[in-house]
């Protein structure tokens, strides 16, 4: 069976995966680009942008393991845009453009299911209500034997491994402290357990975690 994966989740030091007061204009509120520093000195990112250049260390090679062997990814709403409620905006088809770099589909949870929307290079989002295992059951129909990536935020995450649904979770501890904003261990003591884990720390001055399954 395709395996469920967690790559380049960034949590501050005091465990916050997002600021607080996400908006339009701030996609991580308060804590602006400050947790993903890292990731965007990477030339994994920089390719991801269509850009030359960039870092060749151990954080790209962390960070590029990100699309290997994917075939369908699983976000929250909130990862896909600062609305809540009903759709308003029906225009809004994500932060990434008209050709996002998943290639895949991509199953967002949410309360408020609309119509699928089909985007360029092989990205469709399909906005579903579903438990963490349904939507789990329908992604992995669809990655055709691929891994499914759980792509965020912090509470999808957290619910997935709650439910014990996740075999592989990357996760990177910034230098930052955010004070506020969404808290991603809560409830999940003795999720060590469960894992081998791995952690090394780079010249970036993050640590990368892995939990894997034995």
């Amino acid at each position: 069976m395709s395996r469920v994966r967690v790559h380049n989740f960034t949590v501050s030091l005091d465990g916050y995966g997002t600021g607080e007061g996400q908006s339009l204009e701030a996609p991580f509120g308060h804590a602006g680009e400050r947790l993903l520093d890292w990731f965007h000195h990477t030339r994994t990112f920089r390719q991801m942008q269509g850009q030359d250049g960039g870092g060749t260390g151990l954080d790209d090679e962390m960070a590029r393991a990100w699309g290997e062997g994917i075939g369908a990814e699983i976000m929250g709403r909130n990862k896909f845009g600062p609305q809540r409620g009903p759709w308003k905006d029906h225009e809004w088809t994500g932060w990434w453009g008209p050709n996002p770099v998943f290639h895949t589909p991509v199953f967002v949870l949410t309360h408020h299911p609309w119509p699928s929307v089909e985007m360029e290079g092989g990205t469709t989002f399909h906005f579903v209500d579903a438990s963490p295992a349904e939507v789990l059951r329908r992604a992995r129909e669809a990655a055709g034997g691929l891994d499914v990536r759980i792509g965020g935020g912090a509470t999808v995450i957290r619910e997935f491994l709650a439910a014990d649904l996740v075999d592989h979770l990357h996760v990177v501890v910034a230098p930052i402290l955010l004070g506020r904003g969404v808290r991603f261990w809560d409830g999940l003591e003795g999720l060590e357990q469960r894992f081998h884990i791995e952690s090394v720390t780079t010249p970036s001055g993050v640590t990368h975690h892995t939990f894997t399954r034995p």
